[in-house]
């Protein structure tokens, strides 16, 4: 007999379809007390990883120089019998190069904002942004997930 998580496990197709639907991400990194810093963030996928991009000087980034390790929860749901998700242990690279930092925040425009000409005119925004911030792109060691719809309404 399966167990009830065996069950609700997505299968690698169903994460994949999952991460690439949703958009936002909370990320968790140490931070200096050794307290969990957990911060929400936009994202594009890169394969089974995934990238955003911040402001340098911000505090996950502080946390991830320091040890660049995260876990990763992208979820939704409004009810316990849809409730979904995926969770990801990563090990995670930081960049520093401008281009790959606006490749970065291009990408995320285009994401965000799907409208051709609006996406085109903030490409010069991009740009300006880069060279304030740096790449994060976050590298799954471990994933779990679950998808509480394939218990069918039975708990």
């Amino acid at each position: 007999m399966a167990s009830r998580r065996d069950e609700i496990r997505m299968t690698p197709g169903e994460i994949t379809g999952f991460v690439e639907a949703e958009l936002t991400a909370h990320v968790a990194t140490i931070g200096p007390n050794g307290r969990p810093h957990l911060v929400p963030v936009f994202y594009v996928t890169r394969g089974e990883a995934i990238a955003t991009w911040t402001y340098a000087k911000s505090q996950k980034v502080a946390n991830l120089r320091r040890d660049p390790h995260a876990t990763v929860l992208i979820e939704a749901g409004e009810s316990y019998g849809e409730l979904r998700g995926v969770s990801m242990e990563c090990d995670v690279d930081i960049i520093d190069d401008v281009e790959a930092v606006a490749l970065i925040g291009n990408e995320l425009t285009v994401r965000m904002l799907p409208e051709a000409d609006v996406a085109t005119s903030a490409s010069q925004f991009v740009r300006a942004q880069a060279a304030k911030r740096v790449g994060l792109v976050f590298n799954p060691t471990k994933v779990i997930s679950w998808d509480h719809r394939k218990l069918g309404g039975g708990y």
